[in-house]
Formats: structure tokens, C-alpha cells, sequence
């Protein structure tokens, strides 16, 4: 059993977005020293002002750390952080990177393999579950690398966490699950979006099609969430349009390098392609909704949108 003493009580949270936030301060609660990092300010004066001792530089942030977790949008965005910014020659001997960005298998095991050329071990950690249930450490996490690896970070991902997977030794076994995820929600967002502008065009009460469609065959999660930000106009970015456009085309890229057909990603990735030319990119996923009410002429609760 693992007891107080043997949980690694240093630990920096790099990016402090919607998700990394709420897991920050998750891991506040759950009595861990945090450090965290982000670019903007306000951002930072907010994570203070939760109990994070936050700043602007992420070698800081991680100087010491047992865990730092990278909470940023990609792998590109995960090399920098790590390997520019000076996370791996920060962070304590023997500590671990736990990498929550969505990336291919392939940008997992390459990063993985940079940070064990600096003797840091690497654990491949895709989150899911949205900004509520980070704030409340109820996220569901996705994990491959090796066991003792998993072993020593799983105090503080279990502080995040509701769910907790440990899917194999394999550095990419856990960004592959992401990715299969990630097909489906943006599906999913995609339909639900269609069919609410659909219900708007038939003249439809839009809370009434929510409150049925959620109880009966048709319904997802994602309907019923997302659908309900299309129900009360409210676009504020939980996960923005441009999060789809980046993680569809994942989905794309290994689907074509791999000869599989996946015309049903295909068509959601051009809806927020569109969604985001459209100047929606930074707004609420759900806005491809608002795509369709331009297309066919309708008026949405919130209005639409203007580029």
C-alpha cells in the first residue's frame, strides 16, 4: 500500500490551460507541493491565487520536482517545454515526465526516448473527461511505459484521476487509445452539432430536443454536453475548435499512413476546418453548430458568430 511518506510530494504542473489548471489544483487538495507554469499572466496570478506557486518559467517550476506533468497542446508544443526550456535538466534524478498533450505514437516514443538519453523516464499519460472533471481530480488518464515508471508516478495521477489505466509497457500504447478516442468525440461533437441546427430547421424547441434526444437511443456524451452549450449560446472555449482540427488530423495522418479508410474522421475534421476559417477556431468546440446555423440561414440561442 502506498503510504503518506513514500508519496513524491514535489511536483510541477507545466501549463496551466482549462485542463491543467484543474489538475493543478487537484493535486493541491490532494496535499502535494505544486509548482506550475504558464505563458500568461493572468493565468499565473489565478493559479496563485489557488494555492499553485506558479510563474512564467517552466525550468523553474520543475527545479527539484519529482513529477512534472506537461499539460500543453501538442507534441511540438511537449519537445519545447522539455528540451528548450530546460524541464529535463530541472526536474530531480530519476523523476518523471508524465506527458498528457494528444500526439501520434510515434512523437510519444520519440520524446520518450529523448528524455531517457537524459536519464529521465517518461511516461506516455493522455488525459480525458473535460475541464469539470479536471477541476474535481475525477479525469480519466491513459497510461503505457514501464511498470516501475507507472509505479512511481501513480500517487500523483491518482490525485487527478477518477479512472486510471495502466495499458502496457509500450510508450505509445496509451496516445494510440487517445487518438481511437479522439476519432469518436469529434464524431460525435460533429453529429450533435448537425443535428441540433437539423432540429433548429424544423422549427424545434432546442431545450426540449436536448432533454428527449439525451433520454433515448440517439444520445451520446457528447450530445448531451455539448449540446447544451448549443442550448444555452454559450461559447466559451472548454475545448476549443482548433483542439479537433489538431487532433482529427492526427487521426488522418496515421489512418493514411496505416492504408485505413476513415471517411467519418474525414468529414468531422473538414466541419471544424471550416468552423475555425469561419473564425470560430478559439470558441467552444460546439460552435461547429453555429457553422451549419451560417450555412442554412438559422438563428441559434447566442447568436451567430462574426470572424
Amino acid at each position: 500500500m502506498m503510504t503518506s511518506a513514500s508519496i513524491p510530494r514535489e511536483t510541477a504542473v507545466i501549463g496551466l490551460g482549462s485542463m491543467g489548471f484543474g489538475m493543478a489544483a487537484s493535486l493541491v487538495r490532494a496535499g502535494f507541493a505544486v509548482r506550475g507554469c504558464d505563458l500568461r499572466p493572468d493565468i499565473v496570478a489565478s493559479a496563485r491565487a489557488a494555492g499553485i506557486d506558479a510563474g512564467t518559467d517552466a525550468a523553474v517550476a520543475a527545479r527539484g520536482a519529482d513529477t512534472v506533468v506537461t499539460v500543453v497542446v501538442n507534441a511540438a508544443q511537449t519537445d519545447t517545454v522539455l528540451f528548450d526550456n530546460g524541464v529535463v535538466g530541472a526536474i530531480k534524478p530519476e523523476g518523471v515526465i508524465v506527458s498528457c498533450a494528444t500526439m501520434s505514437p510515434g512523437d510519444a516514443k520519440r520524446l520518450a526516448s529523448k528524455a531517457a538519453a537524459s536519464g529521465i523516464d517518461y511516461l506516455d499519460a493522455p488525459i480525458s473527461g473535460g475541464t469539470t472533471r479536471a477541476a474535481e481530480g475525477a479525469l480519466t488518464v491513459l497510461t503505457s511505459g514501464p511498470a516501475a515508471v507507472f509505479a512511481k508516478a501513480r500517487p500523483v495521477l491518482a490525485a487527478m484521476s477518477e479512472t486510471l489505466y495502466h495499458l502496457g509497457n509500450e510508450i505509445g500504447t496509451a496516445a494510440a487509445f487517445k487518438i481511437v478516442n479522439q476519432l469518436l468525440a469529434g464524431v460525435h461533437i460533429a453529429a450533435a452539432c448537425e443535428a441540433l441546427a437539423f432540429a433548429k430547421k424544423l422549427n424545434l424547441d432546442l431545450a426540449k430536443v436536448h432533454e428527449v434526444i439525451s433520454r433515448s437511443a440517439g444520445s451520446s456524451w457528447m450530445f448531451q454536453n455539448r449540446g447544451a452549450h448549443v442550448v444555452e449560446g454559450d461559447y466559451a472555449p472548454r475545448s476549443a475548435v482548433e483542439i479537433f482540427v489538431k487532433d482529427l488530423g492526427i487521426v488522418e495522418d496515421i489512418a493514411r499512413a496505416e492504408r485505413f479508410p476513415a471517411p467519418l474522421a474525414g468529414t468531422a475534421l473538414q466541419l471544424f476546418l471550416m468552423t475555425a476559417s469561419a473564425g470560430m477556431g478559439r470558441d467552444d468546440d460546439a460552435s461547429v453548430a453555429r457553422l451549419y446555423a451560417k450555412i442554412a440561414g438559422l438563428e441559434l440561442p447566442g447568436g451567430t458568430a462574426e470572424p
